[in-house]
């Protein structure tokens, strides 16, 4: 029996799950945005080990979402992550956000184009057969009315995500499914960290950093004319 506690937090869901075998006994998560990751996700933690009746000690690892996604999402879920790795001596597992979140549909056949709100036209996505084998790398793109035009030709391309709304109105291909209220869950990381696990897949906890894409900018404040 293997117990892992998955953590995710690479969007506005904050999402945490407590998992027997890869199936899921407790979840909690939150998705309306009316919180931050930093206020909800800790009682998320120890709410989940209470009503599955689950010890620290009982644990086998811990699992996070990796990125891409929110610099400030990542980090939060990340940090927490290491720091139950090393309070209590635990193997660390990540999950791609993005391949979770293609665990969020189920198909027979076509692509799934998981997809995130990386702000204006851009977004981050995979892209990902139905077997969920993945056929093109993440990447940061800016959507057109061209994107993901050579899967569509040939495909039934199902297109979820927070990133997904954006595409509405630009793709409009005929094979075009776009499949609402999708987030990355730590529902679907339950059983990509049990395999994870099983093949004693683990990072280093000391140098593990999440998986942005894109560095994060700063912008700076304009300076104020001086009045006198």
């Amino acid at each position: 029996m293997t117990i892992i506690l998955n953590i995710e937090t690479a969007t506005k869901n904050c999402s945490v799950s407590i998992a027997k075998d890869g199936v899921v006994l407790v979840i909690k998560e939150l998705n309306n945005g009316n919180y931050s990751h930093a206020e909800v996700l800790h009682p998320f933690i120890l709410d989940v080990l209470q009503e599955a009746k689950v010890t620290t000690e009982e644990i086998d690892a811990v699992a996070v979402s990796k990125g891409p996604g929110s610099y400030t999402g990542l980090r939060i879920g990340v940090s927490a992550a290491k720091g139950l790795c090393f309070a209590f001596d635990k193997p660390l597992i990540s999950i791609k956000t993005l391949e979770s979140l293609a665990h969020a549909v189920s198909v027979d056949k076509g692509v799934i184009i998981p997809m995130l709100d990386a702000r204006r036209m851009e977004v981050y996505a995979a892209v990902y057969d139905e077997n969920y084998k993945q056929i093109r790398d993440i990447k940061a793109e800016i959507i057109d009315e061209n994107s993901f035009s050579e899967y569509l030709e040939t495909n039934t391309v199902y297109f979820l995500g927070d990133g997904a709304h954006k595409c509405k109105e630009v793709i409009t291909h005929k094979n075009a499914v776009f499949v609402d209220n999708k987030f990355p869950s730590a529902k679907e990381m339950a059983q990509l960290s049990f395999d994870k696990y099983k093949k004693n897949d683990i990072e280093d906890v000391a140098y593990f950093e999440p998986f942005y894409l894109k560095d994060f900018v700063v912008i700076p404040e304009k300076k104020k004319k001086p009045t006198f």
